[in-house]
């Protein structure tokens, strides 16, 4: 369903069954919750500054080369909001390679 690259790859699928206006059952799957996990078991990369106008996709494609791959650095940073982190000239964000 998912990439083996993907942040929901590992997660377990689960199913609900959803009854119809016709009384008949169907089965919807779905992934269960993603909690973003500890940054133990990373490794530090290095840290990069913001600058203006950065785009996480294009930091992430810079140091990891896919910049699908954004998700790693929001995890490492414990940001859910991507753009959280490249909003804010000077800051400093974490890229990591990832124990996933």
């Amino acid at each position: 369903m998912f990439d083996s690259t993907s942040r929901y790859y590992e997660i377990e699928t689960a199913s609900l069954s959803v009854f119809g206006g016709d009384g008949q059952a169907r089965q919807i799957a779905y992934k269960r919750r993603r909690f973003i996990p500890t940054s133990e078991g990373n490794v530090a990369l290095l840290e990069h500054l913001v600058v203006q106008q950065d785009r996480l996709d294009n930091v992430t494609y810079t140091y990891l080369g896919d910049p699908t791959q954004f998700w790693r650095v929001c995890d490492v940073n414990h940001v859910l909001l991507p753009c959280e982190l490249t909003r804010d000239p000077g800051r400093r964000i974490k890229i990591t390679l990832s124990k996933y």
